[in-house]
């Protein structure tokens, strides 16, 4: 196969401010055929061949976001929509890497991307564990999950802990850490089926409930009665606002994400936050770039990947959502994020 001198990509074309339109007079993204550059000293081709869909990306695209307040820059309007991939070498000119590597990249919804050696990172062949793996559960994802439940919200076995979105892929690997790894006395799940709330079960929470059913409120308070000590929020939203009323005096809450507010201009606001000064509760927001800069991620891994050997966690296809794609249809594949369609890591295959 020629080398290739074209690359079909994503353009993010219309920042939305309410859920990403993919048809009509202002689509949020435009695909375009561009021309790759010439490759440098210390550069690489690669191919995409899994991207990774995440909540994140949707705050990165944000009309009217002031970069100042992002954790990294924000995509910018003409720009390739930012998302990282397991990958495969296809030309290089760094010594680090040659023809049919295998490394994970930020090359954004791109078929082909030329990077610099030095921002990538090699697959480790670890039995186990896919590819796929390293951008879920084993990737950034298992990272955050890790590191919020373990150093930011300090959970331990005298520990209640309750997590929204368990079945996405930060929550289950937080159910997991938290009851397998950690030994918590009591893990409280989140999910928006009856279906996904077994699985979560499955995973090792003690009880999870579907936020869906009219007696939700009801079950949550039966759930967490005598109030819980930790609470791992990814959705933000109402569901944060109630946990607020369930939480013990200077109970911790790790802030993850707010994907209920993500695809309104009109976010719910917080009607009960007068608990976090009666109660002296802690609210801690995190990155998982701020733990990768500290150079602790591979340790973290590996202890996770022993867990896993030993046990105490499951990673396997249940544990992610790969749906096979079309790259003419990689932002339909992203938009599941926001409709439920996943169960774990959604990832995409390009097929």
């Amino acid at each position: 196969m020629s080398t290739p001198t074209q690359t079909k990509q994503w353009i993010l074309s219309n920042k939305p401010t309410d859920l990403p339109q993919l048809f009509g007079p202002s689509p949020t993204f435009t695909l375009e055929t561009n021309a790759l550059p010439a490759l440098k000293p210390d550069q690489v081709l690669v191919k995409a061949h899994y991207i990774s869909n995440d909540p994140a990306q949707r705050g990165w695209i944000t009309k009217g976001v002031d970069p100042a307040r992002l954790y990294v820059p924000p995509v910018p309007q003409g720009g390739v929509m930012r998302a990282r991939s397991v990958a495969e070498v296809i030309q290089s000119k760094s010594e680090k890497y040659k023809k049919g590597d295998k490394v994970i990249a930020t090359t954004g919804w791109a078929e082909y991307a030329v990077l610099n050696a030095k921002d990538l990172q090699p697959v480790q062949q670890i039995e186990g564990v896919s590819e796929t793996h390293y951008l879920g559960a084993f990737g950034l994802t298992g990272l955050t999950a890790y590191y919020g439940t373990k150093v930011v919200a300090r959970a331990g076995p005298q520990d209640t802990v309750v997590v929204s979105g368990a079945a996405g892929a930060t929550g289950s690997m937080v159910v997991q850490i938290a009851k397998k790894m950690l030994g918590c006395k009591r893990v409280v799940g989140m999910a928006g089926s009856d279906k996904k709330c077994r699985w979560v079960e499955s995973l090792g929470a003690d009880v999870c409930l579907n936020y869906k059913r009219e007696s939700f409120r009801k079950d949550l308070i039966e759930a967490t009665d005598g109030f819980v000590e930790v609470y791992f929020d990814n959705v933000g939203g109402e569901i944060l606002d109630l946990m607020l009323t369930r939480m013990k005096k200077e109970g911790r809450v790790a802030a993850c994400g707010a994907v209920a507010n993500y695809n309104t201009s009109s976010p719910t606001g917080l009607r009960n936050w007068f608990e976090v000064i009666t109660n002296r509760l802690e609210i801690k927001g995190f990155i998982v770039m701020d733990f990768m800069a500290q150079g602790k991620a591979p340790e973290a891994v590996w202890e996770m990947v022993k867990a896993l050997k030993e046990g105490k966690i499951k990673v396997g296809d249940e544990s992610e959502t790969v749906v096979e794609t079309k790259f003419e249809d990689v932002p339909k594949t992203w938009m599941m994020l926001f409709e439920g369609g996943n169960t774990g890591k959604l990832v995409t295959k390009l097929v």
